[in-house]
């Protein structure tokens, strides 16, 4: 048939071979495109007439404007498909994309105020909730079950401890949101790191319930040290929710609001957070979705003026990153899905199908041959995007967590050592921090243990301003203690990608741990010269 379509191409003066190539283009996703479908059929019997039957000598010049009406028509599908696709790409744009990343004590709440948010935005539908109210029933455990829309794997629900970093996705009227629910309890802090270092804005979910904030709050809680993590890891706006109003020991007391508010902000300043202008304080219930869609009922609680949770996420001003700028895209994770697939968030720059880009720190020339989403196929993906690529040119077992996809003209430097500015924060029981002190590096998605070599000098907070510049270095500090500024050279034993915080903050800021405790967090201040892998 097809072969008798193109015998009477050239009969015809009108159609050139672009033509032919466009119909045979429409024919073989006839079945995809509906619009097509109906046409092709009748465009192939009229070919086929048209062999059969010698044309009179009146219809030919009809029929010659027939078949260029047709070619006319095919082209104006290919380009109205195209259009479309443009279209769509302009709609994706419209909507801007963010990370929330939800933090706080274990059992404060964070996960079932995830489950809530997805329930409200309609992502997850009512017989869905059923099914997990009943499961949270049998294990006597009613509270649990918004919960178990996040923490998916049984041991989470078991338990009821977020263990990995959950995803989700949901869209309010004007922007698009991915719920990372970071673990609360503090064995788990290096998968909260991971969600963290994702995050464009910190939800911090603390308990109004007597006697949970405190636990919190306390030295060894996990809300401190959440807070001072989150705002390492670059989570610049922190919106700091109450939860558990509706609990019995709180019934929406504007007392045990103000306590926790009073306590909570001189922390947040001395973490280094302004509480005007980048923290928001609101009450909620995670569990019956008060002040978290909608505005809370007077008749609930006749206090409270502000906005509810969505409002407060739809207004927040973040930063904006450079989508022209050099592709950098730190690795999360890698997994085979016809091709090597790998997952992280888009830090700069812009990726498209089709480009050429270098896997760090091993060099590897990648092509991209597919973006999606969440879960949807984009053929572009700008900055703070989380997207999953496929590549082809590399294997899946050369890549690791912690390798960054980099643009080929500007790739992404490749270090075993750099300075960094330390603030210490609490060293375990009898620590000095000198040469030659181990500890745990996390930085992006990297995780690499790294050495102490050498204490360059002690910045005093103080002073700094006042320092004269013409004065002579002091000599090396030969150790420092805790809530001491430092400069000091970092070394690690594998090749790292890394940038200066000036010019990536992203990729420039870290922290160091050791036996489960965050000792210190820092910036990288300077990297060894191009092509070099040490000073």
């Amino acid at each position: 048939m097809e072969h008798d379509a193109h015998a009477v191409a050239p009969t015809h003066s009108v159609p050139t071979p672009e033509d032919a190539t466009v119909d045979d283009w429409a024919r073989e996703d006839a079945e995809p495109m509906p619009v097509d479908s109906g046409a092709a059929p009748a465009e192939v019997a009229a070919a086929d007439s048209a062999a059969d039957t010698p044309p009179e000598p009146g219809a030919e010049g009809a029929k010659e404007i027939e078949s260029s009406l047709q070619s006319l028509e095919l082209k104006a599908n290919v380009t109205a498909h195209e259009d479309a696709q443009e279209v769509e790409d302009e709609v994706e744009e419209t909507k801007r994309h963010l990370n929330v990343v939800f933090i706080g004590h274990v059992d404060a709440g964070k996960s079932t105020a995830g489950g809530q948010i997805l329930f409200l935005s309609g992502q997850v539908d009512d017989r869905t909730i059923q099914k997990y109210e009943k499961e949270a029933k049998d294990k006597s455990r009613e509270s649990w079950y918004m919960a178990y829309i996040m923490d998916t794997n049984e041991e989470e629900r078991v338990k009821g401890k977020t263990v990995e970093v959950g995803r989700a996705h949901f869209e309010t009227e004007h922007a698009r949101f991915t719920i990372l629910d970071a673990p609360g309890h503090k064995s788990y802090v290096p998968n909260m790191i991971s969600g963290a270092s994702q995050a464009d804005i910190g939800v911090l979910v603390i308990s109004a319930r007597k006697g949970e904030f405190e636990t919190g709050y306390e030295k060894g809680g996990q809300t401190r040290e959440h807070v001072l993590l989150a705002k390492t890891l670059g989570v610049c706006k922190l919106v700091v929710v109450i939860n558990k109003m509706d609990d019995p020991t709180v019934k929406w007391s504007k007392e045990r609001y103000d306590e926790i508010e009073a306590k909570m902000v001189p922390f947040l300043k001395s973490s280094g957070y302004n509480v005007k202008k980048d923290v928001q304080f609101l009450p909620i219930s995670g569990l019956l979705g008060s002040n978290m869609k909608t505005r809370i009922d007077k008749g609930i609680c006749n206090w409270w003026d502000g906005p509810c949770l969505f409002e407060i996420l739809d207004c927040i001003e973040v930063p904006l990153r450079d989508p022209k700028g050099p592709v950098r895209m730190p690795i999360i994770d890698k997994y085979k899905d016809m091709g090597t697939v790998v997952m992280g968030k888009m830090e700069s720059g812009t990726i498209r199908e089709g480009d050429s880009l270098l896997v760090m720190p091993n060099k590897s020339h990648v092509k991209v041959i597919g973006i999606s989403l969440d879960d949807s196929k984009v053929r572009r993906a700008g900055p703070a995007e989380n997207v999953r690529v496929k590549l082809s040119g590399i294997e899946e077992e050369d890549i690791m967590a912690g390798f960054v996809l980099s643009s080929v003209a500007n790739p992404v430097g490749a270090v075993t050592e750099f300075n960094a500015q330390l603030q210490i924060l609490e060293l375990l029981d009898n620590a000095i921090f000198t040469a030659g002190y181990k500890a745990v590096l996390h930085i992006h998605s990297v995780v690499e243990e790294c050495e102490i070599v050498e204490l360059i000098e002690e910045i005093d907070m103080k002073k700094k301003k006042e320092a004269d510049p013409k004065k002579k270095p002091k000599r090396k500090p030969l150790f420092v203690k805790n809530g001491a500024v430092v400069v000091c050279r970092i070394e690690v034993n594998n090749l790292i990608c890394i940038e200066k915080f000036s010019d990536f903050p992203q990729l420039g800021r870290f922290t160091l741990r050791t036996e489960g405790k965050t000792v210190a967090v820092g910036k990288v201040v300077d990297v060894p010269p191009a092509g070099s892998p040490t000073f």
